[in-house]
Order: structure tokens, then C-alpha cells, then sequence
């Protein structure tokens, strides 16, 4: 039945999916789970080549009795916004983490930028973010550093001199121009190895290849990006079923 938690024989099934290269759709559709279940459970639990069943399972039972003292002041207990169901906002920001975590980013970064994702005012400080996820300061140092390493948060100083990390809509557009243009070096590289190799080679022909696709999927996301700039400055419309739709396009 779906719903609840793993059983241990579940995640013996998960490890030899993975064992088999399954995707993670495929092992959560023998298990009748939904796919998040199945992804978030690999990647808090060593990754696709480093999951074990039986560590898995030991360390949801450790975290399930760390939990159970302070019951009383988990999610369930801090006030929530709008009336937002606070232990479904917890759900989502694991879920959010964990697809983060999915497309290339650490488990910590990817744990601030939900934060930040997932707060009304798109602002937070350090300390903020270090008694939400019960981290050090260190770590969410460390995280911050590495997310404006890729443009994906800003820093600013609030009145009180201090240091708050902000996710913007710009900075969305930002982040998908780097990632874009992530590639020139390798594509400069690329074009430097046919040269090295011999522009008659078939090892030069294969460099020549990548670095021309490279370059047409760079100019195709910028394109791209430019085009659709305008929608993350559009406040969606929300209809009748709270379904959010965009507002009509601007003259």
C-alpha cells in the first residue's frame, strides 16, 4: 500500500533497482511509491551508488527517535503563515531539497536555497537560516559562498548592518545565463584539442562535434532566457481553484 514509511523490505527492493540501474520511476512504480518517495529516500541516504538498505533503514529509525522527545516543538508546533499546514510545508521543503539535490546541487546548498525559496519575503540572515535548518554558522557560510559562486543567491545589508541572502526573480534569470555560459571553456578547450590533434582526425572531428553542440545549446538557453525574461516579473493570477496562471502579457 502506499503511504507511510519504507519498510526495510521495500528498501532491499530500492538497493537492487539501483544495483540494476533502474531509474528512480521505474523502482517506485514496482513499489506502487511516488517517485519523490523513492528519490528523496536514495539521496538523504548516500546517493545512487552509495545507498544500503540497511543503513537507510537504521537511520530512519535513529532520526524517528530523535524526533520523538521534542514532538511537541516540531514543525506541527511554529506558527505558519496564510494558515499553511505546517508539516505539509515541511514535506514539500524535503521534497524541494531533494530535487535540488537531484540536479547537481549538495545537500546543504540546496537546503538554504529552499529556505529561501520557500520564505514569503525571499530574504534571510545567517541566523535564520542556521536555527531553521539546526546548523552551524559555518555551514551555512560555506553553503552562501558556494550558491553566489553560482549566482544563485545575492547578499545585501538590512538597517541593522546585517548580512541577509536574497533569491530574486533576476537573479533565476541570472543563474540561467552562467549556467549557459558555463560551457565556454570547455567548448574553448574543445576547439583548441582539434587543432592539437589534427583538423583531419577523427579524435579532432569528435572535439570539433562537442564543442559545436555546446555552443548551440548555449546560444539556444540564452535565447531562450532573454525571450521568457519578462514572465518572472509577471504576477500569476490565481484562479477559482487556486490554480496560479499567468496574468495576460504586458503591451
Amino acid at each position: 500500500m502506499p503511504g507511510g514509511r519504507l519498510t526495510q523490505q521495500e528498501r532491499q527492493q530500492i538497493a537492487l533497482g539501483l544495483a540494476d540501474s533502474l531509474p528512480y520511476a521505474e523502482i517506485a512504480r514496482r513499489l506502487d511509491r511516488p517517485t519523490s518517495t523513492v528519490t528523496r529516500e536514495v539521496m538523504r541516504n548516500g546517493g545512487p551508488t552509495a545507498y544500503r538498505a540497511d543503513l537507510a533503514h537504521r537511520a530512519t529509525e535513529r532520526r524517528a527517535q530523535r524526533r520523538r522527545p521534542v514532538s511537541s516543538r516540531g514543525p506541527e508546533s511554529v506558527p505558519q503563515p496564510h494558515g499553511r499546514d505546517a508539516e505539509a510545508v515541511a514535506e514539500y521543503e524535503e521534497t524541494l531539497t531533494t530535487v535540488l539535490m537531484a540536479s547537481g546541487l549538495p545537500k546543504m546548498m540546496a537546503r538554504v536555497l529552499t529556505c529561501l525559496f520557500t520564505t514569503d519575503a525571499g530574504s534571510l540572515t545567517a541566523s535564520q537560516l542556521a536555527q531553521h535548518l539546526q546548523v552551524s554558522p559555518a555551514s551555512i557560510s560555506k553553503a552562501i559562498s558556494y550558491l553566489e559562486s553560482q549566482s544563485l543567491v545575492r547578499r545585501e545589508r538590512d538597517e541593522r548592518r546585517r548580512d541577509r541572502y536574497v533569491v530574486d526573480d533576476e537573479l533565476f534569470y541570472q543563474a540561467t545565463i552562467a549556467s549557459a555560459r558555463s560551457n565556454d571553456q570547455l567548448v574553448e578547450t574543445a576547439r583548441q584539442g582539434v587543432a592539437v590533434l589534427g583538423p583531419h582526425t577523427p579524435a579532432a572531428a569528435r572535439l570539433e562535434n562537442i564543442a559545436r553542440f555546446l555552443d548551440f545549446v548555449s546560444e539556444s538557453i540564452t535565447r531562450a532566457a532573454d525571450q521568457a525574461r519578462e514572465v518572472l516579473h509577471t504576477k500569476p493570477e490565481t484562479t477559482s481553484t487556486g490554480t496560479a496562471q499567468p496574468s495576460p502579457e504586458r503591451e
